[in-house]
């Protein structure tokens, strides 16, 4: 296959390029950031934004496969998030359309189910989305399935949070933070179970949506680890694996939620309303429809996710050690919680 990739300078973008290219595909990379991994000589990188079709176009040229994973991440403006995530979206099919590009793989988000009352959540649970970016990535799949009921095979996959190699983000907070040998807080008691998903678990699934047949993958599936704990429990294992004999710390959600809340009004902490409105709850999928129809099995669980992503993380500290922004490459800012760090 020849595979063009939506942001394929970001945590997934690249993963997947990488997996592509170990089953020797070709893949062109298209990103508004740089391509700066050692892979470019590999691979034709093109440097434009999925909202212009004219740059869309140059990068689909010769191609046969999309796979959508560019996005405006919640901590971009909202104008950015709605432009980038639907009308990029509306962009990218619309170009492979005129291309006679028959199959682009649209990665979603299981931001779609917003908050939900009970679990685990199926795919055709009802989608309430949290905040712009909730509500984009909702808007976003509608606009695959108009080019789906066009006759466009366009397989949309609702990933959990994933980690792995080159994940940075939220996550590096807990890395930082382990990597010194401190303890590190959460939200409530931490028993509710959370989800999470390795990266190459993901490509995994993506690449099946590529390859399999046309009337088993033209649909919606959730992808998520099979094996998953606790919210304290998972990232106890990061602790422990650090080595310190630190442990994970318990506060209050209510009141630890009102003030996050605040902070996040006053730009003084990266966390969202998202992340810390959820972070207590029960949050998982059913795997059940991707196991069944799509053959997917998870290598990795939480636990294994998570430390994998770690140990990445202490091997390429000092690459990132001054970096800080919004996206999943780099980690980000810790506002005021790099004083609270103190603490523990």
């Amino acid at each position: 296959m020849k595979v063009m990739i939506t942001g394929g300078a970001g945590f997934l973008g690249i993963n997947l390029c990488r997996y592509l290219l170990a089953r020797g595909d070709e893949v062109v990379a298209l990103d508004i950031a740089d391509f700066d991994y050692p892979e470019r000589d590999r691979i034709t990188v093109v440097k434009g934004d999925i909202r212009n079709a004219g740059d869309v176009a140059r990068a689909l040229e010769g191609c046969d496969r999309v796979v959508h994973c560019a996005a405006a991440l919640p901590l971009y403006t909202p104008e950015d998030i709605y432009t980038t995530d639907i009308e990029g979206t509306r962009t990218v099919l619309g170009e492979a359309e005129k291309l006679g590009v028959k199959r682009c793989v649209h990665v979603s988000s299981t931001a779609v189910y917003g908050v939900p009352d009970h679990h685990p959540l199926y795919e055709d649970d009802q989608l309430i989305g949290v905040g712009p970016y909730g509500e984009a990535k909702i808007e976003a799949e509608k606009v695959c399935f108009s080019f789906r009921d066009r006759g466009m095979c366009v397989p949309v996959i609702r990933p959990k949070s994933f980690v792995g190699p080159e994940r940075l983000g939220v996550f590096a907070m807990l890395y930082d933070w382990a990597s010194e040998g401190r303890g590190f807080p959460i939200l409530g008691k931490g028993r509710n179970l959370y989800q999470y998903l390795d990266v190459e678990d993901l490509c995994e699934a993506i690449y099946i949506c590529l390859t399999g047949e046309e009337a088993v993958v033209n649909d919606t599936f959730n992808i998520g680890a099979k094996e998953f704990g606790t919210f304290r429990d998972d990232f106890q294992a990061v602790l422990d694996r650090a080595g310190f004999g630190r442990r994970i710390v318990p506060f209050p959600a209510g009141p630890a939620i009102m003030i996050l809340r605040l902070l996040e009004k006053l730009k003084l902490s990266p966390l969202y309303k998202w992340v810390y409105e959820t972070a207590c709850q029960e949050s998982f999928v059913s795997i059940e429809k991707a196991e069944k129809k799509l053959g997917f099995t998870p290598k990795y669980s939480n636990k294994q996710a998570l430390i994998r992503n770690y140990e990445w993380y202490l091997a390429n500290k000092a690459n990132f050690a001054n970096a800080s922004g919004i996206s999943h490459r780099v980690p980000w800012s810790q506002g005021i919680l790099k004083l609270v760090k103190l603490l523990f």
